[in-house]
């Protein structure tokens, strides 16, 4: 990438899973990625378009495009890459995900691969909108083995946290995270890895770890640079 790059945390990731910021900075330090953090970053508007407050949202786009003018936008956030990519005009932006398997594939990153097996979860923002489904797998599958669940790809059940729904129906959102628990867990694996805080803050449960990607390979990753 030949552009400065904008390291994009999105409103979970910065305000409530901040660890996946910490992950996600450790990882790009180590691969020698240049970036900057907008000092007052705001939300990218996704929730607002989501829950219909149209104006406010456009208003939201208007003031970040012109933030992120001649640069890369790199998000933590499914959510945040699918309206980047989609409601934004000519914003170039990139999951972490995307650069990560790029970085490891350059030998930038390098993992010794161990015997542990884990799951993930595709969030319905980044596999069946934006049709992101191998990258992640093959960073996961750099650091651990993959075992898949019953509903993989575009086919995974929603987490329930998405589109407003955990806010305005938190019964719904529960229910609906416990059938992709269900599936989790009959994996036997003890590790569950998303590649979107959404999903990680729904799906956290006490019967299994829930991790970022960039936590999951922090925690996991034998790193030697």
């Amino acid at each position: 990438m030949n552009k400065p790059i904008i390291y994009f945390r999105g409103c979970t990731a910065r305000e409530k899973e901040t660890g996946i910021q910490e992950s996600t900075e450790k990882l790009l330090k180590l691969a020698g990625v240049d970036y900057k953090i907008l000092e007052d970053e705001a939300c990218c508007g996704s929730v607002l378009l989501r829950t219909g407050f149209l104006r406010q949202a456009h208003e939201q786009i208007e003031k970040n495009s012109e933030a992120f003018k001649g640069k890369t936008v790199l998000t933590s956030c499914a959510g945040c890459y699918k309206t980047l990519k989609q409601d934004y005009d000519d914003v170039d932006v990139i999951h972490i995900s995307q650069l990560l398997n790029s970085l490891i594939e350059q030998n930038r990153l390098n993992f010794t691969k161990n015997n542990l097996n884990v799951t993930y979860h595709d969030s319905c923002h980044l596999a069946r909108h934006m049709e992101v489904f191998d990258e992640p797998r093959e960073v996961i599958e750099a650091v651990a083995n993959l075992v898949e669940m019953e509903n993989i790809r575009d086919n995974s059940l929603c987490c329930g946290a998405g589109g407003g729904v955990k806010s305005a129906y938190p019964e719904i959102a529960e229910e609906m995270a416990k059938a992709r628990i269900e599936q989790a867990k009959d994996t036997n694996c003890k590790t569950l890895v998303t590649a979107c805080p959404f999903c990680k803050l729904n799906l956290e449960n006490p019967d299994l770890e829930v991790l970022d990607l960039c936590e999951f390979l922090v925690k996991y990753g034998d790193m030697d640079g």
